[in-house]
């Protein structure tokens, strides 16, 4: 496994000297049928979903969606049926990336806190979209794959997904699934579930 991405319950214990806070984020991304990108696009980011869970309390809060203006792609009809966002919703709501990180930090402090999505995707995306601009990941090294923490800490032998893995605990699913504000919360109660 890789050392940045590190078990819920080291990380837990180390976080809790500094913080008692756990960033969860989630993405959409323009998208294509069959996963085909077509020649000289790249995939974007168009949605930031986040909200931080509370170790202590074990509350959910700050849940927001961040919109994204996609700056190497263009959001198709597939991509809007999937995630509900359409160019009409980006040009209304949506800043550049850099903004977007912008805003994580000031409303979130990022660069203190461990962060954690739903598989590994977000993450690598984060740093991939933020090496092409030249700017600095807001979020900290510290990063917790909750897929992977679930499959481990319930001994399945493969990963599954969000829906899934909420049904496997008896949770119902809040919102709409591939909205990433939503998704992240429903990221946090299955990493807080797995904290317990």
């Amino acid at each position: 496994m890789d050392p940045a991405i590190r078990s819920p319950r080291v990380i837990f214990k180390t976080t809790m000297k500094t913080t008692n806070e756990i960033i969860i984020v989630d993405l959409e991304a323009t998208c294509w049928e069959n996963d085909r990108i077509p020649i000289a696009q790249q995939v974007d980011i168009i949605e930031m979903g986040i909200c931080k869970l509370d170790l202590i309390s074990n509350t959910i809060s700050q849940k927001q969606s961040i919109y994204v203006i996609p700056e190497r792609s263009e959001i198709n009809r597939f991509c809007t049926k999937l995630t509900g966002i359409t160019p009409q919703l980006i040009e209304e709501k949506g800043i550049y990336f850099e903004e977007a990180c912008e805003k994580i930090r000031d409303e979130y402090h990022p660069e203190s806190l461990t962060w954690a999505g739903y598989g590994n995707f977000d993450r690598e995306q984060i740093i991939e979209q933020s090496d092409w601009l030249g700017i600095e990941n807001p979020f900290s090294g510290q990063y917790i794959d909750v897929m992977y923490e679930f499959k481990r800490h319930f001994r399945l032998y493969k990963s599954i997904g969000l829906k899934r893995a909420l049904d496997y605990l008896k949770i119902d699913f809040e919102g709409n699934h591939h909205s990433g504000a939503d998704d992240a919360y429903n990221t946090a109660k299955i990493l807080n579930r797995i904290l317990e």
